[in-house]
């Protein structure tokens, strides 16, 4: 396990984007297994401008999403299919019909699993992390042997999420989202976590005991992980 940190927000997402895209240089048609949450946006808006300058091209590679709420078109501007079009493919070179999504593949969801190892497997998982220790959105509790399915998202969930909603009870119950072993086959990881809310629970996650109580722990297993934290999330790790 290899830990950076960063002294703000946009050095993090600087790393982060410049990791990606030395990635993709050495495979062109690498898998990238993607995020969305607000902590990859930074590196993805400056994956964007690379690629303007012609730094890294994404015209071979393909991407899966880790997750995405249930019930909601990819039309809708709070999916994250949406969110991720915007944000990323409709700005890059990529081909749209390379980006895939759980919720597509509804309600048979292990036929995404079956997808992405028809791809070669993820080469690069981008993690976030919730307050929780939810990664994707496999909440506390998630079996470590879970493969890719619906799930009903926790209130903490729910309630971190609402602000990027008019109302709570806009917020989706549920959502579809890559399991924990599907996670674990990615052949490197990389988890990014933000801000003073996250101190406790990166701690927990990568300091403390693995337990299904705290999804994120189970990376502690994981052969090739690169976790980067600014130096607010990082407030509870010693040198």
């Amino acid at each position: 396990m290899e830990i950076f940190v960063e002294e703000n927000y946009d050095e993090l997402s600087k790393r982060t984007a410049d990791t990606i895209a030395y990635f993709v240089k050495q495979k062109a048609n690498c898998v990238l297994g993607l995020a969305t949450g607000s902590t990859p946006m930074g590196a993805y808006k400056i994956l964007v401008e690379m690629v303007k300058n012609g730094e890294v091209r994404f015209d071979q590679v393909k991407t899966f999403n880790l997750d995405d709420y249930l019930g909601l078109d990819s039309k809708n501007p709070f999916s994250y299919h949406y969110l991720m079009k915007e944000a990323l493919f409709s700005k890059i070179d990529i081909d749209i019909k390379n980006t895939f999504f759980p919720n597509d593949f509804a309600p048979n969801f292990e036929n995404y699993d079956k997808k992405i190892e028809s791809c070669g497997g993820i080469d690069l998982q981008i993690l976030g992390i919730g307050r929780n220790g939810h990664i994707g959105f496999n909440e506390p509790g998630s079996d470590f042997n879970s493969k890719s399915r619906e799930v009903v998202l926790a209130e903490t969930t729910i309630k971190d999420n609402a602000r990027f909603f008019k109302d709570i009870n806009d917020v989706p119950k549920k959502a579809a989202t890559m399991g924990m072993a599907t996670i674990m086959k990615a052949k490197k990881i990389i988890l990014l976590a933000n801000g003073e809310s996250k101190k406790e629970i990166i701690y927990d996650a990568f300091f403390g005991p693995i337990s299904e109580k705290v999804p994120a722990s189970m990376l502690q297993k994981h052969k090739n992980v690169t976790i980067i934290l600014d130096k607010l999330a990082a407030g509870k790790i010693k040198n």
